[in-house]
């Protein structure tokens, strides 16, 4: 049974920073991506940043280039996002997600398989 779970999720200050992490286990992911995507209230669920298991090819919206960095540790098979210059507008439930997307289809949520139940990340102004 696969399984993704996120943690590190809180509440920061402006300009602050936090730092994600999801865990996949069940199954081998060499081939996967690891996406995470957030959902801010009243508003989809949409994408932030990826990185692939093989290569650590990485992908970002461009509201956070420059602010986040997603690594990975294939042998803990955990993957990190790190938030810097958070902002109030960054603030949303955050998810990890698995899948085998191809390259252009890193962004969309439905390439994922499987998903973490989600950690809240909220910002003050």
């Amino acid at each position: 049974q696969v399984q993704v779970v996120e943690s590190g999720g809180g509440l920061v200050q402006a300009g602050g920073s936090l730092r994600l992490s999801c865990n996949a286990s069940g199954r081998t992911f060499s081939s996967y991506a690891m996406g995470w995507f957030r959902q801010a209230p009243g508003k989809e669920r949409a994408f932030v940043s990826a990185i692939t298991w093989s290569d650590g090819r990485t992908y970002y919206t461009d509201s956070v280039k420059g602010r986040f960095t997603i690594s990975r540790d294939n042998a803990k098979n955990t993957v990190y996002l790190q938030m810097n210059s958070l902002k109030p507008e960054d603030t949303a439930v955050y998810y990890c997600a698995a899948g085998s997307p191809p390259d252009w289809g890193v962004r969309t949520r439905t390439r994922y398989d499987y998903w973490g139940q989600g950690t809240q990340v909220t910002v003050s102004s």
